[in-house]
């Protein structure tokens, strides 16, 4: 039986913002959540980056990680059960760049209650036909959530919505900067992205994509323009890892 994406709060964390299960010592109150979203996970363990990093620019910063993780079936070990006893649904992350293991993957989460849905994450420049294909291979129980670079949301979110995908979420850009003469790629955060965020999320609504708007959501009023826009729910991350002043 299909389950449903609804969400009781629009506001979520990020992909990659909170680790991979809900974990009240962290001190970040989930109260307003209405779901908690996992770390990125592969089918097979990776490896942090040979040089990871961690480059500020007004309004932001480039962050390059790897995107380390245990593998699907250490973090279902490890995790699973705090998953079930979440007092929020669950959206895993998945790394879906081979649709073999993506369906592999999405098969293996839909035998666990708390989790809601599935979202997916791409390779920068992986081709349109592989996205699709992954969207072929795992529709299913889970509603599908298609993490996509800004400029694929409105071009291939359609196509994808059509298929049987349940959503669209807006992917971190890429970006480059100079460091110690080397070159370093990496994904871009910061409230410097909300303008454009914004004006994704207000293109995708009026053509119809159940969008969830990410990017730069940096204060509550970011998350309500984006709702206001036609967000059906909103991803928040780095802002997560700044302290809060005290009142």
């Amino acid at each position: 039986m299909k389950r449903d994406l609804y969400f009781s709060k629009p506001i979520m964390n990020a992909a990659g913002s909170l680790g991979f299960a809900p974990d009240p010592r962290n001190g970040i109150d989930l109260d307003s959540f209405g779901a908690f979203i996992t770390n990125p996970i592969s089918l097979r363990s990776r490896l942090p980056a040979a040089q990871p990093a961690l480059i500020e620019f007004p309004g932001g910063f480039l962050l390059h990680t790897g995107l380390p993780n245990p593998g699907l079936s250490s973090v279902l070990k490890k995790h699973g059960a705090r998953w079930n006893r979440a007092d929020m649904p669950i959206i895993v992350n998945l790394m879906a760049d081979r649709p073999e293991e993506t369906q592999q993957m999405v098969r293996s989460l839909e035998n666990i209650e708390n989790v809601m849905a599935v979202e997916l994450g791409f390779a920068p420049l992986l081709s349109d036909d592989i996205i699709l294909l992954n969207l072929e291979m795992c529709v299913g129980e889970l509603p599908l959530i298609f993490s996509l670079p800004a400029e694929q949301v409105l071009s291939l979110g359609p196509k994808l919505i059509q298929g049987g995908a349940a959503a669209i979420s807006i992917s971190n850009p890429r970006g480059a900067m100079m460091r110690d003469s080397k070159l370093n790629t990496g994904r871009l955060y910061g409230q410097s992205l909300f303008p454009r965020s914004l004006d994704i999320v207000r293109s995708a609504a009026m053509i119809g994509i159940p969008i969830i708007g990410a990017g730069g959501v940096w204060t509550e009023q970011d998350a309500a323009s984006m709702l206001s826009a036609g967000a059906m729910a909103v991803e928040t991350d780095a802002s997560l890892w700044v302290p809060k002043e005290a009142n």
